[in-house]
């Protein structure tokens, strides 16, 4: 057998980086996309019609301004957002660390509780137990002494089904697309809340760092291969607002047909509502998929993140079984808890929620300083481009703004539990 020559053994170097790529890419879109944002969605776009278009063309724009950068500094830097925030300012990183693990606990029983009224949708099955085989499926895929690959294909098939289902109901719904278009930049409603709740539930938390978390296993880090890591966060991108954008034309179809969906009511699912009335049972079907897909893609995206946060405070938990280990230990005590008191107490999320308001800018402050600041020694000299440190600056103040706002919650869940 002849001996592979250099080209061939690149080509085969890069075949094997693309599925933990491809994965980084999706792992992004499908966590930015839970089961929260496909309601708040619904909502938004049955409060204000086509004028919240325009609140996800500005949430595009930040996740792009601060996606960016957190994937070229973190790959550039080949580290972890833990332990690379420890470099620049000590203890910084484990202060990241509890926050993101606090906020991906808690609304991670969120995302199995999800998860359980999808199938309940799609099969009918009682929630309860649905919520309990999606955790189950969640723990069993990180058992697999491959895990890594095995969660690369999934939010690959997952995101691309989910889009694909929904651009059916979008074509269905028959959408007035030149509206729709036209609000998305000059929009006749301006709601600056539901911009800043849409971003904070979309980049917040542990979303902003578990596509860059994920590239960092495919091995090509450092200032070589920032060109392909800018690619990678393009196309992540891409993807999560193709999905926002197709999910919002599905359901203004609906709202712009007249049909008022129910968004007040304590068992309200707005959502479920308006792929019903589209195409009936099969919508509701299709609804539960996608409902579902969304859920389990946030919990294996929010206890994977979550997990490489934790290894922050002990390197033997960094990679491989430890590391997968701790992953299905996140895992279990969010199905457990969920289990027990069937999802997070409305006190509970409203308080991690001010959290979650606070992790981003705090992350985002810490990211900032080392690209202004420690390029010579964290980024290894490399010359990072002044205008993605601009307009990353300018979202992270918009975020500190945000998360300022966030605060109130705080002292409010505060005022409850006194």
């Amino acid at each position: 057998m002849s001996t592979p020559t250099t080209s061939e053994r690149a080509s085969s170097f890069v075949r094997s980086r693309r599925g933990p790529i491809l994965g980084a890419i999706f792992l992004m879109a499908t966590s930015a996309i839970g089961p929260g944002f496909i309601t708040q969605t619904a909502t938004f776009t049955a409060q204000m019609g086509a004028s919240f278009a325009f609140a996800i063309l500005v949430s595009v724009l930040v996740d792009f301004a601060l996606q960016m950068n957190v994937w070229r500094i973190i790959t550039v830097a080949g580290k972890r957002a833990g332990d690379l925030a420890n470099a620049a300012i000590p203890f910084s990183g484990h202060l990241l660390a509890v926050l993101i693990v606090i906020g991906g606990l808690a609304f991670n029983i969120g995302n199995i509780a999800g998860a359980g009224l999808g199938l309940n949708a799609l099969l009918g099955i009682d929630a309860k137990i649905g919520g309990l085989l999606s955790g189950l499926l969640a723990i069993g895929i990180f058992l697999f002494k491959r895990a890594g690959r095995v969660v690369d294909v999934l939010v690959i098939v997952l995101g691309v089904v989910m889009i694909g289902l929904t651009v059916v109901v979008a074509i269905m719904s028959h959408p007035p697309i030149g509206d729709a278009l036209r609000q998305t930049v000059v929009p006749d409603e301006l709601n600056f809340a539901t911009i800043t709740t849409i971003v904070g539930g979309t980049v917040g938390g542990y979303i902003t760092y578990a596509g860059a978390h994920r590239y960092l296993d495919s091995g090509q880090t450092g200032p070589a291969h920032a060109k392909s890591v800018h690619r990678a966060a393009v196309s992540g991108i891409l993807v999560t607002g193709i999905m926002r954008y197709v999910l919002f034309l599905a359901i203004f179809g609906v709202v712009a047909s007249g049909v008022v969906l129910d968004v007040t009511s304590a068992s309200a699912n707005p959502a479920a509502q308006a792929f019903g009335s589209v195409l009936g049972d099969a919508g509701i079907r299709i609804f539960g998929f996608i409902f579902w897909a969304a859920a389990i893609s946030s919990v294996i995206g929010a206890a994977y993140t979550s997990a490489t946060f934790v290894s922050t405070f002990s390197k033997k938990l960094a990679n491989g079984w430890p590391l997968q280990l701790t992953t299905v230990a996140f895992i279990v005590v969010s199905l457990v808890l969920y289990l027990v008191i069937g999802a997070a107490p409305a006190a509970i999320l409203v308080f991690v929620g001010g959290f979650n308001g606070l992790i981003l800018p705090i992350g985002m402050t810490i990211f900032m300083y080392i690209g202004w600041f420690r390029q010579r020694d964290l980024l290894h000299g490399y010359r990072y481009p002044v205008w993605l440190l601009v307009v990353g600056t300018l979202a992270t103040a918009l975020s500190w703004y945000m998360g300022v706002v966030s605060v109130g919650p705080i002292f409010a869940f505060i005022g409850i539990g006194g």
